[in-house]
């Protein structure tokens, strides 16, 4: 099994930074997948940015604004979000698809709250 741990988030004014981490703890022997997702109220829940094959994609709704970050040796993915919008207030989830000893193993974090506004 695969647990997350999510950290960071809050309230942030418009053009403000906030810098979300999770943390992958089990017996992981490989991380495929590290990436963010965000679920604003009324809305599906969609794909912030992920990094796979060691490539990192981002929504557009993002792209040159947030950046994402894996550090493999502590299994952790971070998520830094600059110049942030009203429109980015969502929960915010990590996900990590892992190697364990039974195979591929889809985790997702408990979810953390970023609130954009004046």
């Amino acid at each position: 099994q695969v647990q997350l741990v999510q950290s960071g988030g809050g309230l942030v004014q418009p053009g403000g930074s906030l810098r979300l981490s999770c943390a992958a703890s089990g017996s992981i022997f490989g991380i495929n997948v590290m990436g963010w997702y965000r679920q604003a109220p009324g809305k599906e829940r969609e794909l912030v940015a992920d990094i796979r094959d060691n490539l990192r994609n981002y929504a557009n709704s993002v792209k040159g604004r947030f950046a994402i970050f894996g550090d493999n040796l502590q299994n952790t993915v971070y998520l830094q979000m600059n110049s942030l919008k009203p429109e980015d207030t969502a929960v915010y989830y990590c996900y990590v698809r892992a190697l364990v000893s039974t195979g591929l193993s889809d985790a997702w974090g408990q979810g953390t709250l970023v609130a954009v506004s004046s």
